[in-house]
């Protein structure tokens, strides 16, 4: 039950940046105890994807909002894209003054020749060379050049992984052609996007090792820039524990054996739970 009513204010309160995003955390964090507990598996469901829809349309209002920021200030005037003249004929040189005024000799006459046929000239060959990509293919369409500059503005504000970038995409309209093209061509290196996403949650809320690494698979990272990514950042894992453990004994009620079990479900190892159970004064 009190998985539904937070993940009900979640998705009430969804329109606020980051105070539904914790709030929805919550209500999701009380309905897996409450299914763990085997309470009312309706109720906890509700409760779960409630808090997720709170959560998720959180995060959409921030990123609009700072869409909707970044066009109305823009960075730089854009620079418009150069056009290939067409080349100009050659100008045949008039013939100065001099010229035109000294009378050219008469040609002494010569015998009539009997005319002959001339000779064929060789055929060109029929090998053509391969044409080379216009400028406006390589820089592609206005609606693909949209896609680019709209995956720049997300990658301003916050991290994605490809494949997640391309949905964005496709969630704010475009097809799956464009926003593909676009993620493709946006200079981007996506294991520091990694980086930057698994850090994001660990200012966030608490995380195991091997549950960081879920989290970072689950937005589309790739195992090895997921794994990367976690082992390049500063992280206490038996803070992370002690952190984990006082929330959930902020929302629900543990025996030490229970939570402990709970940590460890979470991916943290039996020392990091016991550490964090002991830190919070069970």
């Amino acid at each position: 039950m009190a998985a539904l009513v937070t993940g009900i204010v979640a998705l009430v309160f969804g329109f606020i940046p980051v105070l539904s995003v914790l709030i929805g955390a919550a209500a999701i964090v009380l309905g897996i105890v409450a299914l763990r507990k085997n309470q009312s598996r309706g109720m906890s469901w509700a409760g779960i994807i409630t808090g997720a829809l709170g959560a998720l349309a959180s995060i959409l209002v921030t990123i609009a909002g700072f869409i909707l920021l970044d066009e109305i200030i823009p960075d730089e005037a854009p620079t418009p894209r150069a056009t290939i003249a067409p080349p100009s004929p050659e100008t045949t040189p008039s013939p100065t003054a001099t010229e035109t005024a000294t009378p050219s000799p008469s040609p002494t006459p010569t015998p009539t020749e009997t005319p002959t046929e001339p000779e064929p000239s060789p055929e060109p060959t029929t090998e053509e060379p391969t044409p080379e990509p216009t400028e406006d293919e390589e820089a592609g369409t206005a609606s693909q050049q949209n896609a680019l500059d709209s995956a720049r503005s997300y990658l301003r504000y916050t991290a994605f992984s490809k494949s997640g970038l391309i949905d964005q995409l496709e969630f704010e309209g475009y097809s799956t052609a464009d926003a593909t093209w676009a993620v493709e061509n946006v200079d981007v290196d996506w294991g520091e996007q990694a980086i930057e996403s698994a850090e994001t949650y660990i200012d966030y809320m608490a995380f195991s090792r091997s549950g960081l690494i879920d989290q970072l698979e689950f937005e589309g990272f790739s195992n090895d820039h997921a794994v990367a990514a976690v082992d390049s950042i500063t992280v206490d894992w038996n803070e992370q524990a002690a952190a984990s453990a006082e929330t959930y004994l902020e929302y629900s009620s543990f025996s030490r054996s229970g939570l402990i079990d709970q940590l460890i479900f979470e991916g943290f190892t039996e020392s990091q739970a016991r550490y964090g159970v002991d830190q919070a004064g069970l």
